[in-house]
């Protein structure tokens, strides 16, 4: 159940933070590869090798990897400042996009192709994460000051960047692939990386104060030690698994059907309704708590992904992909509300790092599966992976909801765009 929101701070005074745009333009660029990396890698090696399962395969270890050195990146950001960590790393990525890039046209065998994806992947850099975090340096309570009520607002506005993102992305890198060169999505996502996190880096004014800087009286633990965190770990592996299966499916049936453009108008629609129901989840009051909404997302999500397979017509597709977009964001935003209810501030950032390569890990599996499951049997069996990923996470949820019970009685979270509202359990 939901109420509109009148009064609150809106998107138009957050902006006008002092020092906001310096880092939120780069960041913005910074953070497209996990929107376009893994279909990017998909379409070159499919175009280099014929084969979705070994496209898929590539895309998986770079998204596996992503997933084991996302929280280590997190925690290093934490303890020795953004910049000690972005600097390096988005020059590692850069190398690493270049040599995979070289290696799939020089048709390397295989294994060299795993090889180049494992740095790849490493070294993504953790954007999103970072920029939550300049929000909440500037934003935050500190000993001086309380929190500023546009802490909420700045959490609805990266909420809905992330989902523009995943709108932008994987547009982009298709349009790359198939008008211009198959190595064009890629190199995009390399550059986009290399300039816009130099430039992100370079803004020291907002970056928050390295964790061995600053004074805490909070102890410091493991986010993955919160059961709840581990849950909803759980759940964004079957997000992510949502993602790379509309991804490869997407892909293949475009292709099945001789019409390799239409991948981009398809997924575009999946991502855009993902977006506005982002938009839209924002700009609602909520009286439900976000474990009940993260639920009522899944439910909605697994019902809109079972009819995917089924469809074989360009319109329906879309429609149903759209359906299914507008699920997605509900779900994670949820998610990421209860984060802030359930891990202490001190471990946080850590905290959005593992469901960041939950959903990298899942989208990993998915495109491999699908790649493998396109190659077999055709396009539409690919779309029962997002099925069977969402089924068994929404059985998670359904079985350990009680883990996702707030730390603290009563405690007052992030809901979304300039609202906040009391966590309660269902």
């Amino acid at each position: 159940m939901a109420t509109t929101v009148s009064d609150r701070p809106g998107y138009g005074q957050l902006l006008r933070t002092p020092g906001a745009w310096t880092f939120l333009l780069p960041g913005f660029a910074a953070r497209q590869p996990f929107a376009m990396l893994t279909i990017g890698i998909v379409l070159l090696v499919q175009h280099t090798t014929g084969s979705y399962g070994s496209a898929g395969a590539v895309a998986a270890v770079s998204g596996v990897s992503m997933a084991l050195f996302a929280p280590q990146s997190g925690k290093l950001a934490d303890r020795f400042g953004q910049r000690a960590v972005l600097l390096p790393g988005v020059l590692l990525h850069a190398v690493s996009v270049s040599a995979l890039t070289v290696l799939a046209l020089a048709d390397a065998p295989l294994w060299a192709l795993f090889a180049a994806a494992v740095p790849t992947g490493a070294s993504i850099p953790q954007i999103g994460p970072m920029v939550r975090a300049r929000w909440a340096a500037l934003l935050g309570a500190t000993p001086d000051r309380p929190a500023s009520p546009l802490m909420s607002t700045a959490a609805a506005f990266e909420s809905v960047t992330d989902e523009f993102t995943f709108v932008l992305g994987p547009v982009i890198a298709t349009a790359l692939c198939t008008g211009v060169h198959p190595a064009a999505g890629l190199i995009t996502e390399a550059a986009l990386t290399l300039v816009g996190g130099l430039f992100f880096a370079a803004q020291r004014a907002t970056q928050p104060a390295p964790r061995s800087a600053a004074t805490t009286t909070e102890p410091h633990a493991s986010a993955l030690s919160v059961p709840g965190v581990r849950v909803l770990a759980v759940a964004f592996l079957g997000i992510g698994a949502v993602f790379g299966g509309m991804q490869v499916s997407l892909t293949a049936f475009s292709e099945e059907i001789g019409h390799p453009g239409v991948n981009g108008v398809l997924y575009g629609v999946f991502a855009a309704g993902n977006m506005l129901a982002g938009i839209a989840c924002g700009a609602i009051a909520w009286k439900s708590s976000p474990r009940r909404r993260l639920i009522v997302g899944y439910v909605a999500l697994t019902l809109t992904a079972s009819g995917l397979w089924a469809v074989h017509s360009v319109p329906l597709l879309a429609g149903l992909g759209l359906l299914v977009g507008l699920c997605i964001a509900p779900a994670l935003i949820s998610g990421y509300t209860l984060v802030e209810a359930l891990v202490p501030a001190t471990a946080r950032t850590e905290a959005f790092t593992w469901l960041t390569g939950a959903v990298a890990l899942g989208q990993a599996a998915a495109v491999t599966v699908a790649g493998r499951l396109a190659d077999a049997q055709g396009a539409s069996t690919g779309f029962l992976v997002p099925l069977a990923a969402t089924v068994l996470a929404l059985l998670t949820l359904l079985a350990l909801r009680s883990r996702l019970t707030p730390r603290l009685s009563g405690r007052t979270v992030a809901r979304g765009i300039g609202h906040r509202e009391p966590v309660t359990v269902d």
